[in-house]
């Protein structure tokens, strides 16, 4: 131990010190603590570790790993667990309403945790798509010095000689349904499509925000790409609990480390690898966290200056342990801060600048994974934000490996989901229509579905980029073609994606960035009087409540004030 700590300015002292803390204390001895580690600072390993999905399944033993660290710099370890919602598992039906609901959930149970046990530091994993965010908001909330650790992603499948994810399995449902193959290749598939542990491999969300993590400077440096199954996971997870006592020593939080700049740096890099839409869902809610004006206007405008250049599915050839095998993500932050694409003054979790960081980084020119600033896949981002008059306060649309940037077609509109993906699988849809999946937004839904069964089956059937899709819901980070989520305001609040009616002709130009419905202002004036707001099916447990407090989407779909509204920050108690 190299760092003396001073208990009477951490969280931990109102459990630990004192006569009066006796009886906190009792429980301590009781779980065979001694008296001398009860007077270390006491260090959260928070885990999402669970036997729902294989993206979760390594968690537990990584944060019991981490426990060596902390005990090497001084700490006490304190693990425990909070809760996941697989969207592999919960996608096409109604347990797809709980996914974004599970972020809300995570962070606040992460929360309660660390204050209800007075944590003085916090060291996260997460593997499954909104624990990544929903642990990293829980940092921001909190303040303390934190870490994030990504449990790592799946290894690519191999079907026919070529690797594959689970996205390939949710395509050749369509493919089945249009009759361009037999039931025997769809099993023959679906058995190894996974072959172990970790999140699912190719640029979907899980590894987007893991990225994100990296980028932001919560995460050590070429950390999150190492794939769950390899060994050196364990020493990256020891590695993140003797740094975390580093960051209490030097009194290093989240909000010095997640600064404007930094949330810059992380949309570009998201914008770079072809990533998720759903960053522009959850980047602004961790900036909400800190405090931070930074919607999905900001987003969208990192994203329209950003080179795309790392050749990642769906968009591209290769998963997330290609991108690990041709230097991760620094490799890619090397290439784009020397050309300017990156702010490397901002402070990391080594305690150094991102720069400092860089310039640790020797660029491999001999990979075929990420392409050199200079010579991008394409010269913008592979993510695109849209505004318009069928989508004011914004929309969202990944454009990474698409060919047709311009579309103009007749609506044809459902109010759920499942209702368009039945029309999908009876092959009802038509080439150059606007499929608009409406009722499906934060508050409508509730819960702001994502859409990939229905978009796979698209591209399954061949009409991948023969339809555009609309939104007021999300669609997954696996999903691919003209498919434009986030729109806002939502259907239950009356936007104008609520007054579309089949027929109508909707353009949108991922160029300029604009979405537009083409029908009159006094039209649209008459069906907006004759709109009336609708109920759905949820009106009690946590649905409800969700549905009651969510924000839009454009915002991050928040369900509390955030730091603005504070008065005191949790790590100064």
């Amino acid at each position: 131990m190299t760092n003396v700590f001073d208990k009477s300015r951490l969280p931990s002292r109102h459990v630990s010190v004192g006569p009066e803390r006796a009886p906190h204390r009792s429980y301590y001895y009781a779980m065979g603590i001694p008296e001398e580690d009860i007077a270390k600072p006491f260090v959260a390993l928070a885990s999402a570790g669970n036997n729902s999905a294989p993206c979760n399944t390594t968690l537990d033993a990584q944060a019991d790993a981490a426990q060596r660290g902390v005990i090497a710099g001084g700490g006490l370890p304190r693990r425990f667990n909070t809760i996941t919602v697989t969207d592999g598992i919960a996608m096409g039906h109604q347990g797809m309403k709980s996914s974004l609901v599970s972020r809300e959930v995570i962070a606040d149970s992460v929360e309660l945790s660390v204050r209800g046990h007075c944590y003085d530091a916090l060291v996260g994993f997460a593997g499954c798509d909104k624990s990544l965010p929903g642990m990293m908001m829980s940092m921001l909330r909190l303040n303390v010095p934190s870490i994030f650790v990504y449990g790592g992603s799946i290894l690519p499948g191999r079907f026919h000689d070529r690797d594959v994810t689970v996205v390939d399995v949710f395509e050749v449902v369509g493919k089945y349904a249009a009759g361009a193959c037999p039931l025997s290749e769809v099993h023959e598939l679906e058995k190894v499509a996974c072959p172990g542990h970790g999140a699912c491999g190719g640029q979907f969300t899980a590894n987007t925000m893991a990225c994100v993590g990296e980028a932001i400077g919560l995460s050590l440096p070429n950390s999150n790409m190492t794939p769950a199954p390899y060994s050196t996971r364990e020493q990256i997870a020891v590695a993140a609990g003797a740094q975390v006592m580093e960051l209490i020593a030097r009194n290093l939080r989240p909000r010095d480390i997640c600064t404007r700049e930094a949330f810059i740096n992380a949309a570009r890099v998201v914008a770079a690898t072809g990533g998720s839409t759903n960053a522009a869902l959850h980047l602004p809610a961790m900036a909400h966290e800190a405090g931070i004006d930074f919607d999905l206007f900001d987003v969208a405008e990192a994203f329209k200056t950003t080179p795309y250049i790392a050749d990642l599915k769906p968009g591209g050839k290769y998963v997330a342990k290609d991108m690990y095998e041709a230097g991760g993500v620094y490799m890619l932050m090397k290439t784009m801060l020397s050309g300017g694409f990156l702010d490397g003054n901002c402070i990391t979790v080594t305690g150094k600048t991102l720069g400092e960081n860089i310039d640790q980084v020797t660029w491999n020119p001999d990979q075929k994974v990420i392409y050199d600033i200079k010579t991008p896949i394409t010269p913008t981002g592979g993510v695109v934000g849209l505004r318009g008059s069928l989508a004011p306060d914004g929309a969202i649309v990944k454009v990474a490996g698409m060919h047709r940037l311009v579309f103009e077609g007749p609506a044809r509109c459902f109010d759920c989901e499942e209702d368009a993906f039945a029309a999908v699988e009876a092959r009802e849809i038509n080439e150059g229509e606007v499929i608009v999946i409406r009722y499906e937004g934060p508050k409508g839904g509730p819960g702001m579905r994502e859409m990939l069964s229905t978009t796979a089956a698209l591209y399954g059937l061949g009409m991948g980029e023969k339809v555009a899709l609309i939104t007021d819901g999300r669609f997954s980070g696996g999903t691919r073609g003209f498919c434009i989520g986030h729109v806002g305001p939502e259907a239950a609040e009356g936007g104008p994606i609520a007054l579309v009616e089949d027929g109508d002709s909707i353009r949108i130009d991922a160029e300029i960035g604009t979405i537009d419905l083409l029908v009159a202002d006094d039209v649209l004036a008459a069906r907006k009087a004759a709109w009336r707001p609708r109920t759905n099916d949820y009106q009690a447990g946590v649905l409800w409540r969700y549905a009651r407090n969510v924000g839009p989407a454009y915002q991050g779909a928040v369900t509390h004030p955030g730091a603005k509204a504070e008065t005191h920050v949790y790590a100064d108690i």
